[in-house]
């Protein structure tokens, strides 16, 4: 197996550790060409969403990753990557995959001092740490999304299809659960 990393911007450096502790082979995804290399699912990092965008748009990947996202391939999305996959975004006009049928609040707890950690449930999994930075979170979704955690009352991970949202970095904490429900998602396919 191997998981294909969006590195053109954002904390990939971060997911790629997590998948090397656990054995699982990535690629990175920094130009249309590495879009030929084979990959079986797509990780969307943390980091600015606006830049992750524009940059997708202008190094011509943009349309091609969305379709492979349409057509089924597992993508789990960690904050900025929360942003890109959702249909509306409640305080922006800006719009990228709109892949999910989710409308997201951008930088919903504010700037960096609004950034916290804790420790919550997760759906099927527990209680697992959770890191937010400048975090978004979910508003509203449709009926066919599945709710995997809420902290605070906030709806912070989802899921739809072979998509998974999160609105905290897994990849900046020890614990590798989410990666091995993502590997079983794409191990399941």
């Amino acid at each position: 197996m191997t998981i294909g990393i969006l590195a053109v911007q954002g904390a990939f450096l971060e997911h790629e550790q997590m998948l090397k502790k656990l054995g699982i082979d990535y690629v990175e995804l920094r130009q249309k060409s590495d879009l030929k290399k084979s990959f079986q699912g797509l990780i969307l990092p943390g980091g600015e969403s606006t830049v992750q965008g524009k940059l997708l748009k202008e190094l011509d990947m943009f349309d091609s990753l969305k379709e492979m996202i349409k057509a089924g391939l597992p993508v789990l999305a960690t904050c900025a990557g929360m942003i890109l996959l959702a249909e509306n975004l409640s305080n922006d006009d800006k719009r990228y995959f709109q892949t999910m049928p989710i409308t997201v609040k951008r930088n919903a707890y504010g700037r960096q001092l609004g950034s916290f950690h804790t420790v919550a449930k997760f759906k099927a999994i527990g209680e697992i740490p959770m890191t937010f930075i400048r975090a978004p979170y979910v508003e509203e979704y449709a009926s066919s999304i599945e709710v995997l955690s809420v902290v605070n009352e906030k709806t912070v991970a989802v899921k739809y299809g072979n998509q998974i949202a999160l609105a905290f970095h897994p990849e900046l904490d020890t614990d590798t659960q989410i990666y091995q429900k993502f590997i079983s998602l794409i191990e399941n396919r």
